[in-house]
């Protein structure tokens, strides 16, 4: 990732038409319910702080929300407040003057003034340093910035969208946020689900992403066998959709036949790098496996299991829906569900 900024012009979205968010595919209603939320926001120049875990496409839907706002003519350009190290992180930003520091042989205009009459794009801005939250701060307040090294200010005109995977009520808490700063931005919240959360996606998504890298790659596929499509549709997917990408990659990378088949699937989840697990995640994959091999045993009956779980069915039901799991899909001799 680290810096990225685009500034293409695009065509502002016209009422009715869904091209402000072509890039986002979905038949998930949580997902439609959330669209819908950001094409409302997107009408305003209010701030947006786009919560969600790493993966989920954060960016994509700050675009969307660019695209469908009136200022969608202008400049969206996105910076990854994380990638970037504190000193340059200034620079980039907010711009500086030659001779502002050793190095800076000449003017450098910042990121902020080249989102100008458009939208900044801010992501992971939990990871942001203190002092340059200060400086952003006195940006959004006076809508003005002053390069490093520069004496006077200039005027900017922006809409600020922000990103997050971290719990910034939390670093508020450690101190490592500033308060005054997070109310600034956080003036619509928008929350992404995971990809576990909206699973019905996976095999829209699975698809369409075959479809490009098969041109990449210049192989004939025509798609997932349905029993690759069910091992994807249940898999775990800690890494969200990025994941998914980087599964049906690898998948068309190693692919020998027009149809691909369960095994390579299953051998390109196992190849995902094993990342420590924070308590809150080791929880709820124990939680999942654990029911599915509840619904395993008992045949996907979830009268039996909840018995067996010492739960009743409304709760051991609210369960299987936090967990996308589908009762059906273990009856007969039930799926092989990756874990």
């Amino acid at each position: 990732s680290g810096l990225r900024a685009d500034a293409g012009v695009d065509a502002p979205a016209r009422s009715g038409d869904a091209a402000w968010r072509a890039a986002i595919l979905s038949r998930s209603s949580r997902m439609q319910a959330l669209l819908d939320e950001a094409r409302l926001v997107a009408a305003s120049d209010a701030s947006v702080l786009i919560r969600g875990d790493s993966g989920t496409g954060k960016e994509l839907l700050a675009r969307a929300i660019h695209l469908a706002s009136p200022r969608a003519a202008a400049p969206f350009v996105a910076i990854n407040c994380g990638a970037i190290p504190e000193p340059l992180l200034e620079s980039e930003l907010f711009g500086h003057v030659r001779g502002a520091f050793t190095g800076a042989t000449s003017s450098h205009r910042g990121l902020v003034q080249a989102a100008h009459g458009g939208t900044l794009f801010l992501d992971e801005i939990g990871d942001m340093p203190l002092a340059l939250q200060v400086k952003l701060l006195r940006v959004l307040q006076e809508r003005a910035v002053r390069p490093v090294g520069a004496t006077r200010a200039e005027a900017v005109d922006l809409r600020i969208v922000s990103a997050t995977h971290r719990d910034l009520d939390a670093a508020l808490a450690a101190g490592q946020f500033r308060e005054d700063l997070y109310y600034r931005i956080d003036v619509v919240s928008l929350q992404l689900p995971t990809l576990a959360e909206r699973r019905e996606d996976i095999p829209l998504l699975a698809e369409h992403f075959l479809r490009g890298l098969a041109h990449k790659y210049a192989k004939r596929l025509t798609g997932f066998a349905p029993d690759a499509l069910e091992a994807l549709a249940t898999a775990a997917w800690p890494g969200n959709v990025r994941q998914l990408h980087n599964v049906v990659e690898q998948v068309c990378a190693l692919a020998t036949t027009a149809l691909i088949p369960r095994a390579l699937v299953e051998r390109a989840l196992r190849v995902q790098p094993a990342e420590p697990l924070g308590y809150a995640e080791a929880k709820r994959r124990f939680e999942r496996n654990y029911l599915i091999q509840l619904l395993k045993l008992t045949a996907g009956n979830v009268s039996d299991a909840a018995r067996l779980a010492e739960r009743n069915r409304t709760e051991f039901y609210r369960l299987l829906q936090r967990h996308g799991l589908a009762p059906e899909l273990f009856r007969g001799d039930g799926p092989d569900v990756e874990q």
